[in-house]
């Protein structure tokens, strides 16, 4: 846990600095970033870097943890890491939007509930074949989190949005008689 955060805050310094910035804008935008200067090819050589340090950071601390070190250790890894991802962008991501500390920690909150989940399971007693299809069915499931609130929440939305439009369409209308009389 303490480790998490310590890594978490040295990102969020990083991702802060001028270079972390231009990091950010060729990951969110490249053709914006090359057209303010930003040299792209070298800003993806980095983020890859970065992140393929972060991951054998994560392999190395697994393997002291665990005491050895297996071939087959990191089989699963990147299922788990875009399940982290996508949950805690689902669960968590209103919390963060306009926050990019929030966002990593985020990140951590969604690997924590995919962990339980996948205990959970094991706690239940399901027959530990089926755990890559629930690992399958349960990142599906965070996936179409977003897209069932888009669907859901924003007619909601919209009407009111439509409805308050209409609102003040009425209002000018009416501001307008006033002023013509």
């Amino acid at each position: 846990g303490i480790f998490s955060l310590l890594i978490i805050a040295v990102l969020y310094w990083f991702f802060g600095t001028e270079y972390g910035s231009t990091l950010r804008a060729t990951g969110a935008n490249p053709a914006m970033s090359r057209a303010q200067g930003i040299s792209t090819s070298k800003s993806k050589v980095v983020g890859l870097v970065l992140s393929n340090g972060i991951v054998a950071l994560a392999g190395s601390l697994l393997a002291q943890y665990q005491g050895n070190a297996d071939i087959n250790m990191g089989k699963g890894a990147i299922v788990i890491g875009l399940a982290a991802v996508i949950i805690g962008e689902a669960l968590f991501g209103w919390l963060s939007r306009n926050n990019f500390a929030l966002k990593l920690i985020s990140v951590v909150l969604g690997g924590i509930v995919y962990f339980i989940v996948y205990s959970t399971v094991i706690y239940i007693g399901l027959d530990t074949n089926y755990l890559k299809m629930l690992s399958a069915i349960v990142v599906a499931l965070f996936l179409a989190v977003p897209y069932w609130k888009k669907k859901y929440l924003s007619n909601a939305n919209s009407t009111e949005k439509k409805e308050a439009k209409a609102l003040l369409k009425a209002q000018q209308k009416e501001a307008k008689k006033k002023g013509e009389q």
